[in-house]
């Protein structure tokens, strides 16, 4: 397989049986070793923890089919790969990826939902990695899928091509098709169309949802016949928290793959920037994480949840780093990054859990939010988390 360049300092990770402890730095032979008891512990490398624990518990075979959620774990663990150069961790990708990809490029998905395109993400890892046409061949397929793909009048990818989903924009699915489109432009030489496309597509989305408080509701039905839908603004009543974490980081990804002169540059730095003021405001000052109702974190039956919280937390340190955002989000992301890993812990088996996560959402009402199962090891957590990780790891 081709790799990109990546940096070669690695931190070595020993998994014990029941802690994770990193293997402290060599010292040069010249320098005397403090004692042992002034040393201090080197931080655990939990995104190599996480994804060990993660593949322990699943082949290529069993971690799921083809879905949004193992995507976004695999394209995680995909970073935690650049970063440490492990090779199993990215043949465990490609072995995942080669259950759906034949070897001419047939691909048996429709993609008639934006949640279907996001795993093609990994089409575009696969073959700048291996350089294999098979998958710029599978990864195709998405592309040309768009030229058909249901839109509102004012041309938002409707979430789904579906009678439940038609006219919808959900928040949701910027992240599930915009990634996946700013980077196969710039794999397969169509960045004209792909940036264009993925940028007008964050505007359109942000300026449905987008409301006073920075804050993007979740969901926007065109027609404002569905039942969720105000019937004079077409909003979803909620700012359900995962929702607004997959525009935040997608917002992000775009922002650094269009070029510094785009023409809807200006206009994502905006809703950027209110929506990162909306978060500073409502994160939990407790916990440094965010709710699952995210304005409504007064009520009891509220609670925070950990995929957002990552999201939340990628998002204004890369901002920050990026330069979108002025340089104190990125005090606000070390307390969420502090509060996730609070959610972490290791088992008796040596393996990381991860709580709290909520798992997958339809649009509804603060009850039904609330309601939703709190799972651990969810793959909409365990993707987040290494997303974030690997942001925030030396911050």
């Amino acid at each position: 397989m081709r790799r990109r360049p990546v940096p070669a300092a690695l931190t070595t990770v020993a998994l014990a049986a029941v802690t994770l402890s990193a293997l402290p730095a060599a010292v040069p032979a010249a320098v005397a070793s403090p004692p042992p008891a002034s040393r201090p512990a080197a931080a655990p490398d939990w995104s190599v923890a996480l994804v060990d624990s993660t593949t322990a518990r699943y082949t290529p075979s069993t971690i799921g089919g083809w879905s949004y959620p193992v995507g976004l774990y695999l394209y995680g663990q995909y970073l935690t790969y650049r970063r440490t150069h492990e090779a199993r961790y990215l043949t465990y990708i490609k072995d995942y990826v080669d259950r759906f990809v034949a070897s001419d490029g047939t691909i048996g998905q429709s993609f008639n939902s934006l949640d279907s395109m996001q795993a093609g993400r990994l089409l575009v890892i696969l073959h700048h990695e291996t350089g294999q046409d098979r998958y710029r061949k599978a990864a195709q397929k998405i592309r040309d899928r768009l030229n058909t793909y249901p839109r509102t009048a004012d041309g938002g990818f409707w979430h789904a091509d579906t009678a439940s989903r038609a006219h919808q924009l959900w928040a949701d699915g910027v992240y599930m098709v915009n990634p996946f489109l700013v980077e196969y432009g710039k794999e397969f030489g169509d960045s004209a169309y792909a940036n264009d496309e993925a940028a007008g597509q964050l505007y359109l989305y942000g300026s449905h949802l987008q409301v006073a408080n920075g804050l993007l509701r979740h969901a926007y039905d065109e027609s404002k016949t569905v039942s969720w839908a105000d019937p004079q603004t077409g909003l979803a009543p909620e700012h359900w928290c995962r929702a607004v974490g997959w525009y935040s980081m997608a917002i992000t990804n775009v922002l650094d793959a269009i070029p510094a002169n785009h023409p809807r540059r200006a206009q994502l730095l905006k809703i950027f920037r209110r929506l990162a003021a909306g978060l500073e405001k409502y994160q939990d000052p407790a916990t440094g994480r965010w709710f699952q109702v995210i304005d409504k974190g007064g009520r009891s039956d509220n609670w925070t949840e950990t995929s957002c919280s990552s999201m939340f937390t990628y998002a204004l340190s890369r901002g920050a780093q990026q330069g979108y955002l002025a340089p104190h989000y990125r005090a606000v992301a070390r307390r969420g990054y502090q509060g996730v890993l609070a959610k972490l812990s290791v088992g008796a088996d040596g393996r990381t859990n991860l709580a709290d996560i909520s798992v997958g959402t339809n649009v509804g009402d603060y009850a039904y939010y609330v309601a939703r199962t709190r799972a651990t090891d969810d793959f909409h957590g365990l993707g987040a988390f290494l997303i974030m990780n690997e942001q925030l790891r030396g911050d």
